[in-house]
């Protein structure tokens, strides 16, 4: 208990010293870092090790995605791609209803591709519909990020639920059709913030959709070449969702070349890589000559927030190490009590550490042995893995790559993040574990 008020204690004097006090999250990050891992006994040796493994683990895996994916919207910014998709959104959605079209277009996106890299890949084209509409950035930042986190976090086949079913043994169908029918929910949730948020902010002079039409760069030339405008965007989502496809457990392409071939070309990085290439193919006429000055100020832009990224990194791989899931002791409790332990449990740890999908896999973990003993054993599991996707949401803040993916690719101040992304994932949660002991009521 000594260690789990310790850490709640640092968060604390995180979020007091980057928003009062203006520290750089870098460096409070790490200060955090370490002074955890001081404090909690460990070495100076071994904290510092832990600092760098984890900044590199994490930079590893995000790193080149965030840096390609900057260079991508960049790219589609400049020549005028992402203000096409934003004309054609605003055809098959009001103005004040294209918030709500980005939260459609995570939800769906996220399925397959891990929310940052779809945040990354999209968020050109929300500060595009941000300036066509009129309406503030952060209604669109929340309605896309709280979109792309609900699939993440309950539908196989990303890694935590798909990960969660296995360890509770839950029949992983069960888990994605009763997945879906608690994300639909929860994203109208995230939805109905982000929307609010946006009219609490006063209407930016946006243009009417005949201006917006006219302004559009090239907007004749690219009306006949939606898809191969947008292939950059839509490139990289494609290889990325048929690698998930191609590796799902039954195999359902086979395990020959083309399982070969798309495995490897499906891994973010690399298909993030195809869709700079991609950008640079479509955007080759309106880039003559400006290609390396994109290039350069896309990795400017990209290299404060991997580095923030890599910080949140460093300090969660120290709170795992102080193995905070020891400081619980759940027994065998009624269905309803079971659920909400799952959830409490999987938001402390995510609350704690910052990584949904560890802190699905280690409640999973910490909750297989109760599933084991209850009588209605194979529903109880499917729902126990969705109140623990529902606890991962709960919540997302300054130890999440995630936020800072969101705020920094947003123009969000952390202040103004915590206001509004870190809320809407406090709502999701809530309203996800809602729906799931509902269910319960229903199904058990």
């Amino acid at each position: 208990m000594t260690s789990l008020l310790l850490i709640f204690i640092i968060i604390v004097l995180i979020i007091v010293a980057t928003v009062k006090f203006k520290v750089h999250p870098v460096f409070s990050l790490i200060i955090a870092a370490l002074i955890s891992g001081l404090a909690t006994g460990l070495g100076g040796n071994e904290v510092m090790e832990l600092v760098t493994r984890g900044f590199g683990n994490t930079l590893s895996g995000i790193g080149l995605v965030i840096a390609f994916g900057t260079i991508i919207g960049i790219f589609l910014e400049k020549s005028g791609g992402t203000t096409v998709l934003a004309q054609r959104v605003l055809r098959l959605f009001s103005a004040d209803k294209s918030p709500a079209a980005m939260n459609l277009i995570g939800f769906i996106i996220s399925i397959p591709v891990f929310c940052d890299s779809g945040f990354i890949i999209l968020s050109s084209l929300n500060k595009a519909l941000s300036r066509k509409t009129g309406i503030a950035l952060v209604a669109f930042a929340v309605c896309l990020s709280t979109g792309l986190y609900a699939t993440h976090v309950f539908v196989p086949p990303t890694p935590g639920p798909l990960a969660a079913a296995s360890i509770l043994g839950a029949d992983l169908g069960r888990v994605i059709l009763l997945g879906i029918c608690v994300a639909i929910p929860v994203t109208i949730a995230g939805m109905l913030w982000g929307m609010f948020l946006g009219r609490r902010h006063d209407k930016l002079p946006g243009k009417s959709l005949e201006e917006q039409e006219n302004s559009f760069l090239g907007t004749a030339n690219a009306e006949g070449n939606i898809y191969l405008i947008l292939s950059p965007v839509l490139l990289p989502i494609f290889l990325i969702a048929l690698r998930s496809v191609a590796t799902y457990p039954s195999f359902p392409l086979g395990q020959g070349w083309f399982y070969e071939i798309i495995t490897v070309l499906g891994e973010p990085v690399l298909a993030l890589l195809t869709g700079v290439g991609a950008a640079v193919v479509v955007t080759w006429k309106e880039a003559s000559g400006k290609r390396g000055e994109w290039t350069v100020k896309a990795l400017k832009e990209a290299g404060l927030i991997i580095l923030i990224t890599g910080a949140g990194g460093a300090f969660g791989e120290v709170l795992r190490s102080v193995g905070i899931e020891k400081l619980f002791d759940v027994e065998s409790m009624s269905p309803t009590a079971l659920l909400l332990s799952a959830f409490a449990i999987s938001a402390i740890l995510k609350s704690a550490q910052g990584s949904s999908t560890v802190a699905i896999i280690t409640a999973a973990a910490i909750m297989a042995p109760i599933i084991n003993v209850t009588v209605q054993q194979e529903l109880m599991s499917v729902l126990t893995v969705l109140s623990i996707g529902a606890g991962a949401l709960t919540v997302s803040h300054i130890n999440d790559s995630y936020f800072w993916v969101v705020s920094q690719f947003s123009d969000l101040s952390v202040k103004e993040a915590l206001r509004s992304h870190t809320v809407g994932t406090l709502i999701q949660g809530v309203s996800g574990i809602l729906v799931i002991v509902f269910l319960s009521f229903i199904l058990l």
